[in-house]
């Protein structure tokens, strides 16, 4: 009997983005360990995931926790929203705009931020995105809109 119904989905959901990595990752070559391929680390990672959701998931039958709750669709909808946003804003108008839609959107899906932290989490996000992408990888992300 499931005692822990929150772990129990949780770890289905880890475990069903694990499979589905080590699915797709199939159709690349692996290579090795010492030269790795495109599906490497995806099948790597997926394999973690599944083995991180079946513990988790087994770990439900002998823990006691809540029920599940209702589903919370507004904020389901606008953290989505804002990384949908994020993807749809990233090329035309550039990875600040994006950024900050996809923080804006999300914001909006919880009563719980100050316009400081959010603010704050604005610029964390634009600034590690283009320390990591733009100026450490290299990669040829619009910055501003133009």
């Amino acid at each position: 009997m499931i005692r822990h119904p929150k772990d129990f989905f949780a770890g289905l959901v880890l475990l069903g983005f694990g499979a589905g990595a080590i699915v797709i990752a199939r159709g690349y070559p692996m290579g090795s360990a010492m030269r790795m391929g495109p599906g490497y680390f995806p099948t790597l990672l997926g394999g973690l995931l599944v083995l991180l959701g079946l513990a988790l998931a087994a770990r439900a039958f002998w823990l006691r926790g809540d029920p599940v709750g209702e589903w919370a669709f507004r904020p389901l909808l606008l953290v989505h929203g804002g990384v949908v946003a994020f993807a749809v804003l990233l090329r035309p108008l550039g990875l600040v705009v994006a950024t900050l839609a996809l923080v804006a959107l999300s914001r909006l899906g919880g009563w719980e931020f100050r316009a400081l932290e959010v603010a704050a989490l604005f610029l964390f996000l634009t600034a590690l995105a283009m320390g990591l992408f733009v100026y450490g990888l290299g990669l040829p992300f619009q910055v501003w809109p133009g």
